[in-house]
């Protein structure tokens, strides 16, 4: 499973790229909105931290707005992603860019219907949002599980299930059990992963007794 961080904050993205475990970042106007920065100053700098997929979303609604939008953005970097909206509109614009050899992520993505679209208007992405889901009582994963099981069935789909609104780390490991190509996450959700008590307790106990011996690798 490929890791993006869901974040416009370059300093979390800096620190978390040399850990080796981000493929990519995901953006969107209200995580680029938190920075106070310019939009395309933002991307462009994210795209020469990150060498994988950097996701950056349209802020039109119609068709000829976004394409003129999207092949901006395109413009910025090799790896930069067109985000689209999963409407009409979005669609047929997910289906100009695929065809100039963009790669363009259809977000918001809420059913498994909306999913088979975006696959067959060419997404490189589709991005089902579990979390909110979850919020109105909604069983976020059991999308998840539609939508790879479908998209198993077709060959010809090309498009990877990049699974959105991660709220925890169960998401993330839910994802990666059903066969979620991606999974998209806050900083904070990637930094929880590492964390278990027992791993905790079993290292300061190590350390605990290795200081007992008086010794150093160092110095040896």
């Amino acid at each position: 499973m490929k890791f993006f961080i869901d974040t416009a904050d370059l300093g979390e993205i800096r620190d978390l790229a040399a850990t080796g475990l981000v493929d990519g970042v995901t953006t969107n106007p209200s995580l680029v909105a938190k920075t106070g920065r310019k939009f395309l100053d933002v991307v462009k700098e994210i795209c020469a931290v990150v060498a994988g997929p950097v996701s950056a979303e349209v802020t039109a609604t119609d068709h000829a707005t976004m394409l003129k939008e999207g092949r901006k953005l395109a413009k910025l970097a090799k790896n930069v992603t067109v985000k689209v909206p999963l409407t009409p509109d979005g669609l047929k614009t997910c289906r100009a860019l695929a065809t100039e050899g963009t790669m363009v992520n259809v977000t918001l993505c809420f059913s498994a219907a909306q999913a088979i679209l975006a696959a067959k208007a060419g997404a490189s992405f589709i991005s089902p949002f579990v979390g909110r889901l979850d919020d109105v009582a909604s069983d976020g994963m059991a999308l998840i599980r539609d939508i790879c099981l479908i998209y198993r069935q077709y060959p010809t789909f090309k498009t990877e299930v990049l699974v959105a609104s991660i709220r925890h780390p169960m998401h993330v490991v839910e994802a990666a059990r059903v066969g979620a190509h991606v999974s998209t996450m806050p900083p904070n959700v990637l930094k929880q992963m590492y964390n278990h008590p027992l791993t905790d307790k079993g290292l300061a106990a190590f350390l605990a007794d290795w200081q007992k011996t008086g010794q150093s690798i160092l110095d040896a």
